[in-house]
């Protein structure tokens, strides 16, 4: 894999005492880490992967804001913006949508884990149906899903490895570094430790995409000549979209709200969340994060194009460090903006990589071993979530130095996945009649024709498109999902009147 442009000391932005300063940062994550195992009330699961359901609103809000916006949106984003211009604001709105998908079915389900004492999402598909095929397939896809989003963030590691420690570290031994670290604190104190580090994670993410913008508009010249530099450099992203353009504008909003909403790391805050009241302010709230977060980073990938034209699709994923580093050596009075943002970009990786260990680590634990052992005990089932989360980040942290793919390719594909659940879960709180085979069926053929396609574009380069028609194979997937779910069980109803008719008579 090919990382960032700059990649040693004499090159890099990052001095010593930039170091210095994320060596501190990340001996706080271990304090976290250790203050959440001393809070600890009782060796469970409830417990450990969710904090004991008493997160308040400050603490759900940072854990769900640093949890939803990642090392994808500092640098997958910002590299698709770079390289699409500004038709990737597409994900400014839909992402604020995406919370309208959460109220549809979030406050509903944080009550049910309370009646219901869940620990997953399989927990409430089992519940709702009682079909341990679906639930499986459904668990199974959310882990394939989350594994994808952990390589994506484990590759957002070792390009800013790259970047910080030039050639003390290799970006392997800066992911490896980082990894060791996010299992200490999350195997100390489970989800508690996890949201605790979140609050300062999410404020440092926060704070360093507004300095990243201020400066690289003030190193541009201003809005009107950032805007001017621009237009003279990339003309066609001025240019108004075309029709099929338009159709993947929509097909891209469409997938990502959906995709956004469904993210298993964020159900367990639902869960998680003190009570329903709680939950609804957080996202309230929520609603408005893209504005500070997404729109910054897609503007800065955008006006990248200005000073560094031309990068290929493994270097655009560095924009965002390279246009901080222009500013750096402009103005070497500033470093510590490198250092502040450095350390957001950090933070932002590794709030969501803990996330998703900790939401894999309670399906696999919860959905498959936990029926397959037949037990109900909390501390070896605790321990055996600890142990299924360092086997996952063992097994993530080797494909991530191996697999090719950009990290945009890979964020569509576990968006696409996780669409595929919609059906089940939204539909199953709202129909009360809703049968499991329909939702089976749906969700199966929703799931394997996004496979067919998405894999089918990387394996044969494109010859097997990954949007058909200009629209994702996740949406299509989903559509057909619908469908089906719709149909059987129309059939499904209709076929079991005349047999209630009977046994009534």
């Amino acid at each position: 894999m090919t990382y960032l442009a700059i990649t040693t000391e004499a090159d890099s932005p990052f001095g010593a005492g930039g170091i210095i300063v994320v060596a501190i940062y990340l001996g706080l994550m271990i304090a976290f880490g250790l203050a959440g195992r001393f809070a600890r009330k009782e060796n469970s699961l409830g417990d450990f992967f969710l904090g004991g359901r008493s997160l308040g609103f400050f603490v759900l809000l940072m854990t769900l804001y640093a949890t939803q916006y990642s090392g994808n949106t500092l640098i997958g984003y910002a590299g698709k913006a770079y390289r699409s211009g500004f038709e990737v604001l597409v994900s400014l709105p839909f992402m604020m949508a995406g919370i309208g998908f959460y109220l549809l079915y979030a406050p509903k389900l944080q009550r049910l884990s309370r009646e219901g004492d869940f620990i997953t999402l399989g927990d409430y598909i089992q519940r709702r149906y009682n079909h341990r095929w679906l639930t499986s397939l459904i668990a199974l896809s959310g882990i394939v899903a989350l594994g994808n989003f952990m390589i994506t963030n484990l590759k957002a590691m070792g390009e800013m490895t790259a970047v910080v420690a030039g050639d003390y570290l290799t970006p392997t031994q800066g992911i490896l570094i980082l990894v060791v670290i996010i299992l200490i604190y999350e195997t100390l104190g489970g989800l508690r430790s996890v949201a605790w580090t979140d609050v300062l994670q999410g404020l440092l993410l926060l704070i360093g995409c507004t300095i990243i913008f201020t400066a690289t508009l003030s190193n541009l010249g201003g809005v009107s000549g950032a805007a001017d530099k621009l237009h003279d450099v990339r003309p066609d992203f001025w240019e108004p979209l075309s029709t099929m353009s338009c159709v993947g504008w929509v097909s891209s909003a469409l997938i990502i709200s959906l995709g956004f909403s469904l993210y298993p790391q964020a159900i367990q805050r639902i869960y998680a969340a003190k009570s329903p009241k709680v939950l609804r302010r957080s996202l309230q709230v929520m609603v408005f994060m893209p504005l500070v977060t997404t729109l910054l980073m897609v503007t800065i990938g955008v006006l990248g194009n200005i000073a560094h034209p031309g990068l290929d699709t493994q270097s655009s994923g560095g924009i965002t460090m390279l246009v901080l580093g222009d500013y750096a050596a402009s103005h070497p009075a500033a470093k510590w903006v490198v250092f502040v943002f450095v350390a957001a970009v950090i933070a932002a990786i590794m709030s969501t990589a803990d996330s998703i260990l900790l939401a894999i680590a309670s399906s696999a634990t919860q959905d498959f071993f936990r029926p397959l052992f037949k037990t109900d005990d909390q501390k070896k089932l605790t321990l055996l979530g600890k142990v299924i989360s360092t086997g996952v980040m063992i097994i993530c942290v080797l494909l991530a130095t191996e697999l090719p793919q950009s990290i945009w390719k890979l964020i569509e594909i576990k968006t696409e996945l996780l669409a595929q659940t919609a059906p089940a879960l939204i539909c199953g709180l709202h129909f009360k009649k809703l049968r499991a085979g329909p939702v089976l069926a749906g969700f199966l053929a929703g799931t394997i024709f996004t496979l067919i396609f998405q894999v089918g574009s990387i394996v044969t380069d494109n010859a097997i498109p990954g949007k058909p028609f200009h629209i994702h194979a996740g949406l299509w997937g989903v559509l057909l999902n619908f469908a089906l779910v719709w149909i059987g069980n129309c059939l499904a109803a209709r076929n079991s009147n005349p047999v209630k008719q009977v046994s009534q008579g």
